[in-house]
């Protein structure tokens, strides 16, 4: 349990990055969405509750929650394969279930519980190191999720688990040369994932991402937005709520996957580079707390929650300059979504709870 003692060593200063992130996501919803409607209304109260949830992470060590890791994971798997059954359909994915107040997508909190119960499984001091049959049972803990995720589907969510497995797996000791073999493998792979795997809308936007002039209509044209959102906003900005892409709803879904164009349409060169600059300080402080962790449970757990992260930061920006295919992934902490805030603010709980322990015995 939290004691009095332990409220020192809380780094206050990643709590207030992540909270100016999460302020101009919401000065940035505020303006895509025309005020302070329903959208702008459930941002606020996930960021309430994602608030709730990191001090209820900070509460008890995080030795204790791993001990109960399996608990979550079994009843983060069974959430998910209730979304297959039970769950509501939205533009053609069954992705959350309705529980009359809210709606709650568990893929999203499947990131935190991968990262909980691979550290656990990986990170026992026992352990003098990796053996395959370790790789094997954590490949098998992350193809569960990742196939139930990606059956609603959701293609993008379900990458995001996999760099959770490689960063825990290779700083537990997986060689070298199981790396090179996984990259030569998807290499080798990906004609035939990209003619068979793939729906027909995915190989489309990797299509268009080559050339959206090809259907600058249909397919291309969010990736033709984007762009032209991006670059509209010069070195200054056009001023806040005074974009014209974003305001007269040229970009589609600005307000989620696409939130970043609209921060550089509005702030410029100047805003984005804000913004870049708290994402990086989160990264590298978590980074520290990796570093300070007194175990490697704790340094396993805070390089997973924070490796999803980052694959989701860099892809989204990316994605928002038009530098890559169109997915739908939001930008943590600044798109709108109510479970991806809470999901997010308990992963960084859970950063904080290593590195606020680190003196503890």
């Amino acid at each position: 349990m939290f004691e009095r003692r332990l409220y020192h060593h809380i780094d206050w200063a990643l709590i207030g990055a992540v909270g100016a992130i999460c302020a101009i996501g919401l000065a940035m919803i505020y303006s895509t969405t025309g005020g302070a409607g329903s959208v702008y209304w459930t941002q606020v109260y996930a960021l309430g509750l994602g608030a709730m949830a990191l001090v209820l992470c900070l509460t008890f060590d995080y030795r204790s929650l791993a001990d109960k890791s399996h608990f979550f994971y079994l009843a983060m798997v069974i959430a998910l394969v209730g979304v297959l059954f039970f769950g509501a359909v939205r533009g053609g994915s069954r992705r959350w279930l309705d529980l009359g107040a809210f709606n709650l997508q568990p893929s999203e909190f499947a990131k935190a519980t991968l990262a909980l119960m691979l550290a656990k499984m990986l990170g026992e001091e026992r352990r003098s190191a990796l053996t395959n049959t370790d790789l094997a049972i954590a490949i098998v803990l992350t193809l569960v999720p990742f196939l139930a995720i990606a059956r609603q589907p959701d293609l993008g969510t379900a990458v995001t688990l996999l760099p959770i497995l490689l960063v825990v797996a290779f700083v537990a000791g997986m060689p070298m040369r199981y790396v090179y073999t996984m990259v030569l493998l998807a290499v080798l792979a990906a004609p035939i994932a990209y003619k068979f795997g793939l729906q027909d809308y995915q190989r489309e936007r990797i299509s268009t991402f080559l050339d959206p002039a090809q259907d600058p209509r249909g397919a291309g044209y969010q990736q033709i937005q984007a762009r032209i959102t991006v670059g509209s906003g010069g070195v200054w900005g056009k001023g806040y709520l005074e974009g014209t892409q974003g305001q007269l709803r040229f970009l589609p879904v600005a307000h989620n996957d696409f939130i970043f164009s609209v921060l550089a349409e509005e702030q410029g060169l100047v805003g984005v580079l804000v913004a870049l600059g708290l994402y990086l300080f989160v990264i590298m402080r978590a980074l520290d707390a990796a570093r300070l962790a007194k175990d490697r449970l704790g340094a396993y757990l805070v390089l997973g929650v924070l490796s999803s992260f980052t694959f989701q930061v860099v892809y989204n920006i990316t994605m928002s300059a038009g530098l890559a295919p169109v997915k739908g992934l939001t930008l943590p902490l600044m798109s709108y979504g109510g479970s991806s805030m809470i999901a997010t603010l308990t992963g960084f709980g859970l950063i904080l709870n290593v590195r606020m322990r680190r003196f503890t015995n």
